[in-house]
């Protein structure tokens, strides 16, 4: 294909990534450097017969048009990234100078909120999804074994969390480990203990927002790896069976092989879908126990009256950076792959 007719081409998509992908990034990072202007302050005093009193009140008029005038905010540069709220530089500094052991320098960087953030956004993300997709691998090949007569029902069973709104599937799920559902009761009648609750344990709470992200995301790579399946050429596997080849040789050296492009497209989308973990927290309300990026970045917009625009946009650009960290190794290995074949 020429250059000119590979630009027309490719000129619809381009702008459409640059319009509604590449300029807001760019908006929300220079968002990121400014902070909301300051209140114009006026200092007056109240005289009376026993003296004067200063007083200080707000000029509505005078805030309202240094706002106006400059409505992004005060410039600040990337202090938002550097204070207590993010990447608390001078906290972790201090912690680091003045903690006799690494138990208590790591202990006192987990206290900070965006640390706690970002470890239960990289645990949520590394143990979701290598259980996503092994465990949708397996059921893949397990449905595909089936008669054909009940394979049509197994995947429509298989499909059905991922048909259910994720607000909706984990306010289910909520309610089913809350003490009257029948997760939460069944757990106090074998313990034979009435106060037990999963709400109550940051431990349990984690394991409980990971089990639902598996089942959300399960049929997600289910689905995939059904369909790469039906691509397996026959031929090869007769043939490893000829030569002796059992069912986990011929799973591990032709199947998953075969597979492996869908493996890493997999493996992408779940990265960038479990690294933006939200509604699960908001639903099960456990923010008291685990906070994501994303539930940050929804906290601070959220703020009664006065959202935090710059500290939101921060965590914004932190969690892109963070993305981007998690994909690099394997669309490195993509490429490879890509290079390898093409020579």
């Amino acid at each position: 294909m020429k250059h000119r007719t590979f630009f027309w081409f490719i000129l619809p998509t381009l702008s459409a990534m640059i319009l509604f992908i590449a300029l807001p990034i760019v908006s929300v990072f220079i968002q990121s450097l400014h902070i909301q202007h300051e209140q114009v302050l006026v200092v007056s005093e109240s005289c009376g017969p026993f003296g004067c009193t200063p007083t200080t009140s707000v000029d509505a008029e005078a805030t309202a048009a240094l706002r106006a005038e400059k409505p992004l905010g005060q410039f600040n540069g990337f202090g938002t990234y550097l204070n207590r709220a993010h990447l608390a530089v001078e906290e972790v500094g201090e912690a680091w100078r003045t903690s006799p052991t690494w138990g208590g320098f790591i202990g006192r960087i987990l206290n900070l909120p965006f640390y706690k953030a970002l470890i239960f956004t990289l645990t949520y993300t590394a143990v979701v999804t290598p259980l996503v997709i092994f465990l949708g691998l397996a059921v893949a090949v397990g449905v595909n074994n089936l008669p054909r007569i009940i394979r049509g029902p197994s995947i429509f069973v298989s499909l059905l969390p991922f048909l259910v709104t994720p607000l909706v599937g984990s306010l289910i799920l909520f309610w089913m480990i809350d003490g009257d559902g029948i997760i939460g009761a069944t757990l106090q009648w074998i313990f034979d203990d009435p106060s037990l609750s999963l709400k109550a344990s940051t431990p349990l709470t984690w394991i409980m927002l990971m089990v639902y992200g598996v089942w959300h995301t399960l049929p997600f790579s289910f689905i995939t790896f059904y369909a790469g399946l039906q691509t397996v050429p026959k031929d090869t596997v007769e043939a490893a069976m000829i030569d002796g080849a059992s069912k986990w040789q011929r799973m591990t050296l032709v199947v998953v092989p075969h597979l492996m492009p869908l493996i890493y497209f997999v493996t992408l989308m779940l990265l960038m879908d479990n690294f933006r973990v939200l509604e699960p927290i908001i639903s099960f309300q456990a923010q008291a126990h685990a906070t994501s990026l994303s539930w940050y970045i929804f906290n601070d917009l959220r703020e009664s009256g006065n959202p935090l625009y710059s500290s939101a946009g921060a965590t914004s650009m932190m969690t892109i950076v963070g993305v981007a960290i998690l994909l690099t190794p394997v669309l490195i290995r993509t490429w490879r792959d890509f290079i390898g074949k093409s020579h």
